[in-house]
């Protein structure tokens, strides 16, 4: 099964070169893009029953032991993460591929967004597998070359604009992760997560704290944590409804997976728990407060997305295989529930020319489906029960509960607060888009006057029509979300046994014992 590691990464990668040659050839294009996510979607659940079931996989590239080879290593964590990202992707392009031929590619050039695309995923994937730090930023850097391009596609001044601050913060956090890493290896002389993790305690206390600032701050950025999450809502909504689906599901996951590795495995004598409770505190309260601020549908979500984070972090901060297994699942939950929201808010777009919930109105009766497709997702985002949201949110603050201690108890609190927010905010939006008729009373448009300022309400664009294979890619969509919660027994306990896997370092011992001597 080692064998089949390195394909997770290989077989995008081929797929985006085939992509490449075929430039001029859409149909070959999507069908190699097609077939390659496939292929990486039963590769990664053939490998995560083998790892539940028989341990962690680790693999030396090349046969060169650590520290001189590249190690890539799949736990429970990183092939479910990869499976769910496969997932996503694949949706995520059926959905582009009916854009685009609706389109005639006007927004999605054929040409650049297939091979990009696939090498997105593949910087993903690798990230997902990679066992020691430089492979993890090879990781990041291969996707967000790839994202450069993604979110720049149809060169528009507004994409352009928001794109280059993006791109910016990305080169900072490229940085300071850099820096962070030619650290480590000066301080440990390695970079191997599992040499690292052993070396690490040798080090004095001051220069542990140091390092492991360093990290946190690169992988902060990336999963856009407060207050380093300013780039974020800016910068997703202008992008292809597609680009903004993909990235809003994935990208921050990567960085909040990064950071599970360096607070479960590579720092676990030095304890900065509380700092991540208030970082996390003030990312769901702020987050979620510019969410009910905002007044375009992209916008509400690129907030409720950066709320969300907070989550995450929080069930990192308590630091217990409870905890950390719930995390888990809530990334889980957070991927597919968020990119379901997108695509739905990408065929509001097309149905009505908007997003603004000031202009869209009255979609419930002219688009019943629609209605259906934005709602279910947002109320399991929203944590009403029995959906994922709220099981995910419930096993956090169970683990929470556990510890408790005051500051878990106003953890839990803002927890509550945040969810209720969360709920107000995309009710409202679905209330006033699919409810609200063309006349408006002078009561009811002044209920809403506070949102006639909110950033970015005033976008209008084309009406257009909805190809059936859109509507099929976000009907299957929220089928996994509801899938989520039928099923939901079986994934948490994986994900439990998965934090208490990698809370309790067997996955160290196996990844070393199995890579080869040191």
């Amino acid at each position: 099964m080692s064998a089949l590691v390195p394909l997770l990464v290989g077989i995008p990668l081929i797929g985006a070169a085939i992509n490449l040659v075929f430039g001029r050839r859409k149909k070959t294009q999507i069908v190699v893009s097609v077939a390659a996510l496939a292929a990486v979607l039963v590769l990664g659940a053939v490998l995560l029953l083998e790892v539940d079931m028989h341990g962690p996989l680790a693999v030396a590239i090349a046969g060169w032991d650590i520290p001189f080879g590249i190690v890539l290593y799949v736990d429970v964590l990183a092939a479910l993460l990869v499976v769910v990202t496969s997932i996503v992707l694949l949706a995520v392009l059926l959905f582009s591929i009916g854009q685009g031929a609706a389109d005639n590619d006007e927004d999605t050039p054929v040409s650049i967004f297939y091979p990009a695309y696939l090498i997105l995923g593949a910087g993903i994937f690798n990230a997902f597998i990679a066992g020691d730090l430089f492979n993890l930023y090879v990781g990041f850097e291969i996707l967000l070359v790839a994202s450069y391009v993604l979110i720049t596609l149809g060169g528009t001044e507004s994409r352009i604009r928001t794109g280059v601050v993006y791109i910016v913060v990305s080169l900072v956090s490229s940085i300071l992760f850099l820096a962070a890493i030619a650290m480590v290896y000066g301080a440990l002389g390695t970079v191997n997560m599992v040499q690292i993790s052993e070396r690490m305690q040798l080090l004095p206390q001051d220069t542990q704290t140091i390092l492991h600032l360093m990290l946190l701050l690169a992988f902060a950025i990336k999963a856009a944590v407060f207050p380093l999450s300013f780039w974020l809502p800016d910068s997703y909504p202008t992008a292809p409804a597609p680009v903004t689906a993909v990235f809003a599901g994935l990208l921050t996951k990567v960085g909040v997976y990064a950071i599970i590795r360096t607070e479960t495995q590579l720092f676990v004598a030095n304890d900065l728990n509380f700092l991540l409770m208030m970082v996390a505190l003030a990312t769901m309260i702020v987050g979620i407060l510019g969410a009910v601020a905002q007044a375009e549908l992209k916008r509400i979500l690129s907030f409720t997305l950066v709320s969300h984070i907070g989550y995450m972090i929080f069930g990192l901060a308590i630091n217990t295989p409870l905890a950390v297994g719930a995390t888990i699942y809530y990334i889980v939950h957070h991927i597919i529930v968020q990119t379901t929201l997108f695509l739905a808010v990408g065929l509001i777009e097309r149905r009505a020319g908007s997003t603004s919930i000031l202009k869209v109105k009255g979609l419930m009766r002219a688009a019943p489906l629609l209605a259906v497709l934005y709602f279910i997702p947002a109320i399991n985002l929203g944590g009403l029960p029995p959906f994922s949201g709220f099981i995910g949110k419930y096993a956090l603050f169970d683990a929470a509960a556990q510890v408790g201690t005051p500051v878990m108890m106003v953890l839990i609190v803002g927890g509550v607060v945040t969810s209720i927010l969360t709920l107000y905010a995309l009710m409202r939006a679905w209330n006033l888009s699919f409810w609200r008729e063309d006349e408006d009373s002078p009561e009811a448009m002044e209920r809403i006057a506070y949102l006639g300022n909110a950033p970015a309400a005033a976008i209008s664009t084309e009406r257009r029509t909805i190809p059936r294979i859109m509507t099929l890619a976000t009907v299957g969509m929220v089928a996994v979300t509801v899938a989520l919660t039928v099923f939901a027994g079986p994934l948490l306990d994986m994900c439990l046994r998965a934090g208490v896997t990698i809370t309790d370092g067997v996955t160290l011992v196996q990844l070393q014992d199995q890579a080869g001597p040191q």
